[in-house]
């Protein structure tokens, strides 16, 4: 019964909690910063364990992270070209200030070395794609649906032409399988999901990590096809000042101000985000919005401590208020209407506790409170939703004998409350979730073995259990194999996941008994770093299919409905991919991909492709800079989409799409302070051909907006301005 859930015992744990919450990332590594003499970061320093494999880099501020080694104390070897190699013994757990003395002193000449925008780690057991700060720049990156233009392992798409909502797919499967994390935080998810990826303005970004395949029991049950997890900018490393504004040809205008200031031993940073259009655009004359008109402010304050070596805290408090408008223009006599309202408030806050004598030992806790208000008016179907939610994790680390063995356990609670109103149908629920969890790792100069498990108990489905297996084998420096294998489960919103079919004519039918959502996946991944005319390339391949146990299907094979209901028979996703990079000359990289996705489901005992899923896609990217200080920098990036299969329409006479390609690229002129920048998006201008089903009459039975395979937008133009103050 809903009501008999009295949320202020939720709201009284996590306050209590905030105030012993978790870091979990560098609790568990020996952490530090590289700077030169003057007290300047260094980037791309090498930082790794004498006579091991156990190696990183410093990022762009100079932070490192890096595991500890199987006993203490060791050494701890960093190098910087033009500058002296330094060893140093480490004792313990901690945080370090490295300085490095230059190997030469010559006036007038820099020696400064390049970061890649994207990373791949030959180190973590898991397949891990980092995009830093420099990748994200190469396109507008408005927010975080866009900050995959340039990279193949996701691909973004509208999932209908009216409410301008954007959807990514992993594997070949909807975004609702991938985990979406804010530091390891939950930040897509429920009645965020298909809204949420423009709740992260790009600018907020620090980086992305993209795993693929199954990950750490740690973070949670529901990652099918892996996990993207975003890392804000941190206020320690942050700028004093830093602002962004942007605008495009379309009269879409964005403003982000972002300011960090000292308090003592705390940083805190305060993020703006403002988005506005309301321009009435319909260039193929269907009398529908092209783009919606939209308001939006975007608040997020976050804090972290970094005055104890025994302590670290992170708190952040968000706000956002969005209104969505579209559907037919004004001139248009009892027009077809979309209004979609959004207003976030959230909570989160991660502090650790560090034992220093006690290495590979921690404690900690992770916290986030949630509350979402969604109101959306969609031609006659009105969806007005509220989503309460609470979270908690408790983690605990300790080691056996010594760190070659590492131990992470702890305890997981999960409290979501919607209540929902499709038309004038009641769809209330109430999810509540207990887990436990270990997971043990297995630390040896050539290979790394996690195990774990977890299980958890849900209030409607009673105990599930979750075994993962990830095992990283590296036969020489530069080669890393790995295999995985794990099982997953979610709790599916039907509606809200599904909000753009709403967009046509369909009626929602339900079966009885719906039920959680089960799957295994596998995979083994190869990474290879080779030269090529003495210039680094790196070759990637992965493999991974995704199997269901017991899935709810969304059926529209049959124009006139959307019908959920729980599979009989095979569903199943298989996923093939290809990476190449290559320097080809002094700052001018390449990158290639190549994707095969084999989707199948069965629909009402018929085994199916399934649909608006491309077969095929590639990607071929080029980035020049003119100098090693990037002047000027110019990036260019096509990619291609295969063929998908089309579900039946009497409006549609076309059973699979046409492959097509879309090109993106951008200018950048970089001074001291600040960048222009300057781009445009789908420059060869392609759009899909009648994407709004019998627009002209869409109070009628063959009005359809939700079947889209290719942008609904042709080419436009933007250009910006990123101003920073150290």
């Amino acid at each position: 019964n809903v009501k008999k859930i009295d949320m202020k015992y939720i709201l009284w744990s996590i306050l209590w909690a905030c105030t012993f919450s978790v870091v979990a990332q560098e609790q568990n590594n020996v952490n530090g910063k590289v700077l030169d003499e003057s007290g300047n970061p260094l980037i791309g320093a090498n930082i790794f364990w004498e006579g091991s494999l156990t190696g990183t880099t410093s990022d762009n501020n100079g932070m490192f992270f890096i595991a500890p080694p199987s006993k203490f104390p060791d050494k701890l070897t960093v190098s910087f070209v033009g500058f002296k190699t330094k060893n140093l013994t480490i004792q313990s757990l901690g945080t370090y200030e490295i300085i490095l003395e230059e190997s030469v002193n010559i006036d007038e000449v820099d020696v400064e070395s390049t970061i890649k925008g994207t990373e791949l780690s030959f180190i973590d057991p898991l397949q891990v794609e980092k995009i830093n700060s420099k990748e994200l720049e190469k396109a507008a990156c408005c927010n975080l649906s866009e900050s995959f233009e340039t990279n193949a392992s996701v691909d973004v798409t509208y999932s209908d032409a009216v409410t301008g909502a954007k959807q990514i797919k992993m594997m070949g499967l909807d975004g609702i399988y991938t985990q979406i994390t804010q530091q390891n935080l939950p930040l897509v998810r429920g009645l965020s999901s298909p809204f949420g990826l423009s709740y992260v303005p790009g600018t907020w970004i620090e980086s992305i990590q993209i795993i693929k395949g199954q990950g750490s029991v740690v973070n949670g049950y529901e990652a099918f096809t892996g996990q993207i997890n975003v890392d804000y900018i941190d206020p320690i490393n942050a700028d004093k000042v830093y602002w962004n504004a942007y605008a495009n040809s379309e009269s879409k205008f964005e403003n982000n101000l972002h300011l960090s200031k000292q308090h003592g031993d705390w940083k805190s940073m305060l993020f703006t985000h403002v988005n506005y259009h309301d321009k009435e655009i319909d260039y193929d004359n269907n009398f529908f919005l092209d783009m919606n008109h939209m308001k939006t402010i975007n608040l997020l304050n976050t804090w972290s401590y970094d005055g104890s070596d025994k302590v670290r805290a992170k708190l952040s408090a968000r706000f956002l208020d969005e209104q969505r408008d579209g559907g037919q223009i004004e001139s248009v006599t009892n027009p077809y209407k979309i209004d979609i309202d959004n207003r976030i408030v959230e909570f989160n806050s991660k502090t650790g506790v560090l034992l220093p004598n006690h290495p590979g030992k921690s404690f900690g806790i992770q916290t986030a409170f949630l509350r979402h208000d969604q109101n959306a008016l969609i031609g006659t179907n009105t969806y007005d939703a509220s989503q309460e939610s609470v979270y908690l994790n408790a983690i605990g680390q300790t080691i056996i004998v010594n760190t070659d063995h590492i131990v992470k356990f702890g305890l997981n609670y999960i409290a979501d409350r919607y209540r929902k109103k499709l038309n004038n149908s009641i769809l209330d629920r109430v999810d509540l979730v207990s887990g436990a969890f270990v997971e043990y790792s297995l630390t040896q100069p050539k290979y790394t073995f996690v195990l774990g498990f977890r299980s958890d108990y849900f209030n409607d489905y009673g105990v599930q259990y979750i075994p993962r297996v990830n095992f990283k084998y590296n036969p020489s420096d530069q080669t890393v194999v790995r295999f995985s294998s794990g099982k997953s489960y979610r709790l599916p919103n039907l509606i809200t996941e599904n909000i753009s079919h709403l967009a046509s004519s369909r009626s929602v039918n339900f079966s009885q008994n719906l039920g959680i959502e089960k799957a295994w996946n596998f995979g083994v991944n190869i990474t290879h770093c080779f030269y090529v005319f003495d210039r680094e390339a790196t070759f990637n391949a992965d493999a991974y299919r995704t199997q269901f146990e017991s899935q709810v299907v969304v059926d529209i094979e049959n124009q006139h409905q959307l019908k959920f209901y729980n599979l009989n028979g095979e569903s199943y996703s298989n996923s093939f991919q290809f990476d190449l990079s290559y320097s080809l000359i002094d700052n001018l990289e390449l990158k290639m991909a190549y994707k095969i996705n084999q989707v199948y489901s069965t629909y009402e005992n018929v085994k199916k492709l399934v649909p608006l899923v491309p077969k095929e896609r590639a990607l071929f990217n080029l980035g020049y800079s003119t100098d090693h200080k990037n002047k000027w920098l110019f990036d260019v990036t096509l990619n291609y989409i295969g063929e998908s299969r089309i579900p039946e329409h009497n409006k549609l006479n076309i059973t699979f799409s046409n492959p097509f390609s879309v090109m993106n690229a951008q200018i950048t002129k970089k001074y001291d302070n600040f960048d222009i920048y300057l781009g445009t998006e789908n420059f060869l201008d392609y759009t899909q051909d009648n994407p709004i089903l019998d627009s002209q009459n869409p109070f009628g039975n063959n009005f359809d907006a939700s079947i889209i395979w290719a942008p609904i937008m042709g080419r436009f133009v933007y250009t910006g301005i990123r101003l920073k103050i150290n």
